[in-house]
C-alpha cells in the first residue's frame, strides 16, 4: 500500500483529498493528512476507510522527521514560506514531493541536489500556478509544432463569486487565503513586456493601470498586472517574445475602489498600530487622514482623493463599514490585518454561495505570413462552499500529478513546474473528463 502524506487540510484541499480517497482502493493508498487542526482534516476525510490524520507542527523536527520517513510520497499544501523545509526532509528521506505552489528560489537551488537523490519536487500544480502553465504550454507548443512564430502572450486568472451569488457591490468573496488578497502586489514592481519595451508598475500605481477583457458569455472583467509577468519566459521557451502581460482578474469597478485603501495606506502590513484593539474601524481610517477635528472622515477622504459622495466608490467604502464605530478588537495589529479582518465578515462565501474560476490566454503569433489570434478561455464554478472552483481547480491537478508520480507515469528527477509536454499534456486530458475544458476562438488578424 503506497502511503501519501498530505501536510495542510485548508480551503483548497477539499476536492484533493476526495479524489484520493476516491481513488484509493484502486490504486492501494493509504491518506495521511497532518493539519493543525484535526478536526478540520476529520470533516474531509468524513470516516473514509484509507483515511487517517494526525495533529502536526511542521516546525517540530522529530514529528516531521518520522512522518516524511514513513510515506511514499509527500504533497505540501502548506503556506509557500513553509515549503522549504519540507522539501529539505524529504530529501534526506529520498521521498518525492508536491506543491501547487510558486517555486521559491530555496526550492529551486535543490535541483542538483533532488537529481542526486532521485526524486522530484514537483511544483506550481494549482489553477495559478499550475493549470495557466499547463493551458498556455499546450498552445505554445502547438503553434510551435505548426511553424508559427509567437509574437504576444497574455494570460489572466481570477477566482471570483459566480453570477447567481454576486450579491455585494464590490462583486466580490473570499476563495482563497485573504491575507493574499489584502497584500497582492506589494514587495516589487509589477513587470511586463509590451512590444519590446519593458513596463514597471510599482504597487501605488498597479491598480490604476489596468486592461479590460471579455470572456466567453461572462461580460468583461478589468485586469491588474502579476509580479511575475518576466520570469515564465524561460519556462515557456519565449525568451524573445515581444509582448508578455500576466494578471489578475476582477470584475469592472473592483480596482478604482481597492486602489483607494492602497492610496490610504491601509493595506500595509509593514508596521503595527498603537492601540489597535480599542480602535473602532473609523477611527482606524482617521489615522491615516489629516488632522481636522471638525471634518468628518468621510470628507476627508473625498477631499484627499478627490472622490464624489453619491459615487460608487463611496458607497463600497460604505458598505464594507470602514466607518462605524465598532471596535476592532486586534491587538498590535497591521493595517492590512485590520483591513483583513473587516473583509473576512464583509466577504465571506455564505452556506449557499458558490465561486467561480475564470482563464483566459490570449496568443497572437505569424504563420504563413499571416497574423493570427487564438483565445483560449474556461470558467469553472464551484459545487458548492466546500468544493469550490478554487478548490478543484487547485485540487485536481495536484491530485493527478500525484498519482502520475506514484505510478511512475512521471519518471523526472530534480525541481520541476508543469511546462514539460510529458507532465501537463497527461494531466490537461484528465481534467477534461471532469468538465475542466478550454474553448479556443481562432481568428486572422
Amino acid at each position: 500500500m503506497k502511503k501519501i502524506f498530505l501536510i495542510g487540510a485548508g480551503l483548497s484541499t477539499s476536492t484533493l483529498i476526495e479524489y484520493i480517497l476516491d481513488n484509493s482502493e484502486k490504486y492501494n493508498w493509504k491518506l495521511r493528512i497532518g493539519d493543525m487542526s484535526v478536526e478540520t482534516a476529520r470533516k474531509k476525510i468524513n470516516g473514509h476507510a484509507n483515511g487517517e490524520l494526525v495533529k502536526f507542527d511542521v516546525y517540530n523536527e522529530e514529528q516531521r522527521e518520522v512522518e516524511i520517513k514513513n510515506a511514499d510520497i509527500v504533497v505540501s499544501m502548506l503556506p509557500a514560506r513553509m515549503h522549504y523545509i519540507v522539501a529539505k526532509c524529504c530529501l534526506k528521506f529520498k521521498k518525492n514531493m508536491i506543491t501547487a505552489s510558486y517555486v521559491s528560489k530555496e526550492i529551486r537551488d535543490l535541483d542538483e541536489e533532488a537529481k542526486n537523490k532521485g526524486i522530484i519536487i514537483l511544483n506550481e500544480l494549482g489553477v495559478d500556478p499550475g493549470i495557466d502553465h499547463m493551458s498556455a504550454m499546450s498552445i505554445v507548443d502547438k503553434i510551435k509544432d505548426n511553424g508559427g512564430k509567437l509574437i504576444a502572450f497574455r494570460s489572466y486568472t481570477g477566482g471570483l463569486v459566480a453570477p447567481k451569488h454576486d450579491n455585494n457591490p464590490w462583486n466580490y468573496k473570499f476563495t482563497w487565503n485573504p491575507r493574499n488578497v489584502v497584500v497582492a502586489g506589494q514587495g516589487s514592481a509589477a513587470q511586463i513586456i509590451v512590444n519590446g519595451k519593458y513596463k514597471y508598475i510599482p504597487y501605488h500605481r498597479l491598480f490604476k493601470r489596468i486592461d479590460r477583457t471579455e470572456v466567453l458569455d461572462f461580460g468583461e472583467f478589468e485586469v491588474y498586472m502579476n509580479r511575475d509577468s518576466l520570469k515564465y519566459r524561460k519556462a515557456y521557451q519565449l525568451e524573445k517574445i515581444p509582448t508578455m502581460i500576466r494578471g489578475t482578474l476582477r470584475r469592472p469597478g473592483f480596482c478604482k475602489a481597492w486602489d483607494v485603501l492602497v492610496q490610504l495606506g491601509v493595506t500595509d502590513d509593514s508596521y503595527t498600530i498603537e492601540n489597535s484593539e480599542n480602535m473602532s474601524y473609523r477611527d482606524f481610517i482617521n489615522t491615516f487622514l489629516r488632522y481636522e477635528e471638525k471634518i468628518p472622515v468621510e470628507q476627508k477622504i473625498m477631499d484627499k482623493l478627490d472622490i464624489h459622495e453619491d459615487s460608487i466608490v463611496m458607497y463600497k467604502l460604505r458598505w464594507l463599514g470602514l466607518f462605524k464605530d465598532k471596535k476592532i478588537k486586534l491587538k498590535n495589529a497591521t493595517p492590512a490585518q485590520i483591513l483583513q479582518k473587516l473583509l473576512m465578515k464583509r466577504w465571506k462565501l455564505d452556506i449557499d454561495d458558490k465561486d467561480m474560476i475564470v482563464m483566459q490566454h490570449k496568443f497572437e503569433y505569424i504563420i504563413d505570413d499571416r497574423k493570427k489570434r487564438i483565445i483560449s478561455s474556461i470558467v469553472v464554478k464551484g459545487r458548492n462552499n466546500v468544493h469550490t472552483a478554487m478548490s478543484i481547480t487547485v485540487g485536481m491537478p495536484v491530485a493527478i500529478a500525484m498519482k502520475m508520480v506514484l505510478t511512475g507515469k512521471i519518471k523526472k528527477t530534480g525541481v520541476h513546474i508543469p511546462v514539460k509536454r510529458e507532465i501537463y499534456e497527461p494531466i490537461m486530458n484528465e481534467l477534461e473528463t471532469y468538465g475542466i475544458k478550454f474553448i479556443e476562438e481562432e481568428e486572422t488578424i
